[in-house]
């Protein structure tokens, strides 16, 4: 098809850098290459047994049939029970949208509330998404960074410098995606004093992570701290916490009139998930977090380990990041580089090099919002971080001034 018969909107939409870097891995793999892949945020254990027997047993019974848009009314009762034990936040069913995934839930928000002449801040670094979904609604984005000396968190006074006449929405992740960064209770609560000034800005709470957490204080949203309930809107899901990746089921608990507004426009996209994997996610839900917590501990090791070895190879700064599986070294000093036919000039150039010369597959920061510095996943297992640092040191060691 002629390229310029598509749409200005996905001529101007960038890819997902991170899918993009695991095709490109997964092609060289296809050739007998042994790529060792550290670019996709997906765990690596298997969604329990008994979530899965209640997608099993759904499907026996008959749950085969379009569920409401909003969602299966068993699992919208499901997720107020959870906010309410885990953040002692009271919401009623009608509150909660479930969707495709927590990707569909911010298309939502974003198509639902912004428009042309909007703008949305988004907390730097920040999930690839977060810029394409708001540009397509037609609203821009500011972009408030934050540096590896603060472990990658913005401050109220940064954010309040970036807020203008056009601010509608902050989006941003905790713990964070690409970061791994986790704002504490104090900090959120600093946010939120400061944002007291501001009372027509919404807050989009991405808490996908919430339960990969390793700090003792444990997961605070920002709706629980003081007048922010009803002009937050958190998304939360089930493919990190519950290893549910592939069964795409997101969900936003939100003010009421957000709540109808997404709705709506779901009911015009893609209606209701699927309703067997409702049925599992309310089970998810409702029987424990025991399978999560051993992921947590688990993934926690990981990036101990992690840490440590990277820490070793000269170049690298790596921070101690306190939830999700990510590490985010700033790696600047390599760059201005050059080896053989190399020559790194972008973290793009050093994410290539170590595809070709490593074999092993990292995402470019610039698809976060910081170009010095590659994103790194750690939900695979010990022996394969263990690996994927030896062979990046090997060819680091190469790259001369």
């Amino acid at each position: 098809m002629d390229n310029k018969k598509i749409a200005d909107r996905v001529r101007n939409m960038g890819d997902s850098a991170t899918l993009k870097m695991a095709q490109r891995a997964r092609d060289l793999t296809a050739q007998g290459i042994h790529i060792i892949s550290l670019s996709l945020g997906e765990p690596d254990f298997d969604t329990p047994n008994h979530i899965k027997k209640a997608a099993s047993t759904a499907l026996e019974n008959g749950y085969t049939k379009y569920t409401p848009v909003a969602g299966l009314l068993e699992l919208r009762q499901s997720i107020c029970k959870k906010l309410n034990r885990d953040q002692k936040l009271d919401y009623n069913p009608n509150q909660i949208v479930v969707s495709t995934g927590a990707k569909q839930c911010l298309a939502n928000l974003s198509m639902s509330l912004l428009q042309e002449g909007d703008e949305a801040i988004i907390l730097s670094p920040y999930w690839v998404s977060y810029k394409e979904i708001v540009e397509l609604s037609g609203a821009s984005c500011s972009f408030v960074h934050a540096e590896i000396s603060n472990d990658y968190k913005s401050t109220p006074d940064q954010i309040e410098k970036a807020i203008s006449p056009k601010t509608r929405m902050i989006f941003f992740s905790s713990p964070c995606n690409p970061t791994g960064s986790v704002y504490s209770k104090t900090e959120l609560q600093a946010i939120a004093t400061m944002l007291q000034k501001h009372p027509d800005i919404l807050v989009v709470s991405d808490e996908i992570y919430e339960y990969i957490n390793f700090t003792k204080e444990g997961h605070y949203s920002i709706a629980q701290a003081e007048g922010m309930k009803d002009r937050t809107i958190i998304v939360n899901g089930f493919s990190k916490g519950f290893a549910m990746t592939g069964w795409r089921l997101g969900y936003i608990a939100a003010p009421q009139w957000i709540a109808d507004a997404c709705t709506k426009i779901q009911g015009q996209f893609t209606s209701g998930a699927a309703s067997f994997s409702q049925k599992a996610a309310s089970v998810a839900l409702d029987s424990g977090l025991e399978e999560s917590l051993k992921m947590t501990e688990a993934f926690h090791k990981r990036k101990d380990l992690f840490v440590q070895l990277l820490s070793q190879i000269e170049g690298f700064q790596v921070n101690n990041p306190q939830g999700a599986f990510y590490l985010f070294p700033e790696i600047s000093s390599f760059l201005g580089t050059k080896y053989d036919k190399y020559t790194i000039q972008t973290d793009d150039d050093f994410a290539d090099f170590l595809l070709a010369e490593a074999h092993v597959a990292v995402v470019p920061g610039n698809a976060f919002g910081n170009k010095n510095c590659i994103r790194l996943s750690y939900s695979i297992n010990e022996k394969d971080i263990e690996e994927a640092v030896k062979r990046i040191h090997m060819a680091v060691k190469k790259l001369v001034k």
